[in-house]
């Protein structure tokens, strides 16, 4: 596979989940937040399927297309560990999605993004609410693997609810 179609399939599953999400948790309340802003394209996807909530978004610096960018109500600047508990502080355990793209092209730099960040996803989290990741949160504390849909491959991206 070329590193073109991987990034294809990594984008379809985003996509995927992130409608799966939608649905699961139709209805119901908090807020979402999105950690890493990139260039806006899962930011803007989000107000798509979230109209009406507040969405939250983390990232070092803003480097998104002006279309997709959130106002500085909704935005956390800075190292991301930093930022998530300033956000703990301020927004409480509220979020009921989380969609985490955390990962490197480094694997060594990927797991300490994930063993500094994933702890604290949960505390952001209302009971039911689900962190959608491109990264295995497998053994963190307070969260369960949830089925992906079943166009996404296994390993391509991942559902965790809260218990």
């Amino acid at each position: 596979m070329t590193r073109l179609d991987t990034v294809i399939e990594r984008l379809k599953a985003q996509r995927s989940c992130l409608n799966a999400a939608a649905e699961m948790l139709r209805g119901r309340a908090g807020h979402i937040l999105e950690l890493g802003l990139g260039n806006g394209r899962t930011y803007d996807h989000l107000r798509h399927l979230f109209p009406v909530q507040d969405i939250y978004v983390f990232d070092r610096e803003v480097a998104s297309h002006p279309d997709c960018r959130p106002d500085e109500a909704h935005l956390f600047l800075g190292m991301m560990p930093d930022t998530l508990f300033t956000a703990a502080d301020r927004l409480g355990p509220n979020a009921k999605l989380v969609h985490a793209d955390i990962g490197y092209g480094d694997a060594a730099a990927t797991a300490r993004n994930v063993a500094a960040l994933g702890p604290v996803i949960p505390t952001l989290m209302v009971s039911g609410g689900l962190a959608i990741c491109d990264q295995s949160l497998d053994g963190i504390s307070g969260l369960t693997p949830v089925p992906l849909p079943a166009d996404v491959a296994p390993g391509r991206y991942y559902i965790f609810r809260r218990d």
